[in-house]
């Protein structure tokens, strides 16, 4: 792929100076955590999501059967679309390394996908650590694709997707729903995905990376928080040693800048190995999650259109093969 933009230099050279110091000290304590959180909530204003799409709020109770957790989060549906009814929906995970973000911070990429596909989005606010830690959010994420499939939408035209924690969890998802024995996704949309929780690859690639915003010591302060005293023992936190067998479809998106560009690429390695269909990405001299400046910059609404197309393709192809069934 072509080099950055001029508009992507400068912008990644702003975060450089101006935001990684911030991010890199906050992690670790209560004070820094919910500052974190005050001004993602407040750069969320600045991002604005597109005027062509209505956001409906999601406040469920768990099921009368039990054993779900409730679903709360935000319904995303273009205008075009409204009042018809739903034939598929992507369900995405947003990212925050686990401590902070929410549906709202990330509607310039849930918006552009309801706009881009045609399919509404399901985005939910599951729990963050440290107050809930692994596998808190899981338990959220399992009980929104189990919503989904409630309302009679096919798991054939659902794709999960994520960026970066959300990334992480959106695959941890696509393993979850088979271990329980629950119909697959029609395919996985991952956005810099936090692959590796224990961070030890991107330690040890670092050097080759020039990321403007974040570190692999300030990541894995963060991994710290999200699995407290149980630490990494837990098998479905293990991306790169999991069997990915029967994987649907998956398109990885990273920024050839990025600390966690080496995470992406053994992942992609595994899902081959294991003879799973993926498609890397990388982009050149693009930051972490550049996507969500799909209104600013060239880079990220080209790489929304590549998500959006391959979205299109794993719900129609899906469809088709499930009808052919």
């Amino acid at each position: 792929m072509d080099g950055p933009s001029v508009r992507s230099r400068a912008i990644s050279n702003a975060l450089r100076l101006g935001v990684r110091p911030f991010l890199n000290y906050l992690p670790g304590h209560a004070t820094g955590i919910r500052t974190a959180r005050s001004t993602m909530d407040a750069a969320a204003l600045l991002l604005r999501h597109s005027p062509h799409v209505r956001v409906d709020s999601v406040d469920d109770p768990p099921p009368k059967d039990g054993g779900d957790r409730p679903v709360k989060g935000e319904w995303i549906i273009s205008r075009e679309v409204t009042g018809k009814k739903a034939r598929g929906a992507v369900l995405y995970l947003h990212g925050g390394g686990y401590i902070f973000c929410s549906p709202r911070t990330h509607r310039p990429i849930t918006s552009r996908l309801a706009l881009d596909t045609g399919l509404p989005v399901l985005v939910p606010r599951y729990r963050l650590a440290p107050e809930h830690q692994f596998p808190a959010p899981l338990e959220d994420a399992v009980a929104a694709y189990r919503w989904l499939l409630a309302r009679r939408i096919p798991a054939s035209r659902i794709v999960l997707a994520g960026d970066s924690a959300g990334g992480h969890l959106s695959a941890v998802l696509a393993g979850e729903i088979c271990r329980l024995g629950l119909p697959n996704p029609a395919g996985l949309v991952l956005f810099s995905p936090w692959v590796d929780l224990t961070c030890e690859l991107s330690i040890r690639t670092q050097h080759l990376a020039h990321d403007p915003y974040i570190s692999a010591s300030s990541v894995r302060r963060v991994a710290r928080l999200v699995v407290g005293p149980a630490g990494f023992d837990d098998p479905r936190l293990a991306l790169l040693s999991c069997a990915w067998t029967d994987m649907p479809p998956v398109l990885i998106q990273v920024g050839g800048a990025e600390v966690l560009r080496a995470e992406a690429e053994a992942f992609a390695d595994a899902l081959e190995s294991a003879g799973a269909d993926c498609e890397l990405q990388v982009w050149n001299g693009q930051m972490h999650v550049f996507q969500i400046l799909n209104r600013v910059l060239p880079e990220a609404g080209a790489a929304m259109d590549d998500a959006a197309r391959f979205v299109r393709t794993v719900t129609r192809t899906a469809g088709k093969r499930t009808r052919a069934a």
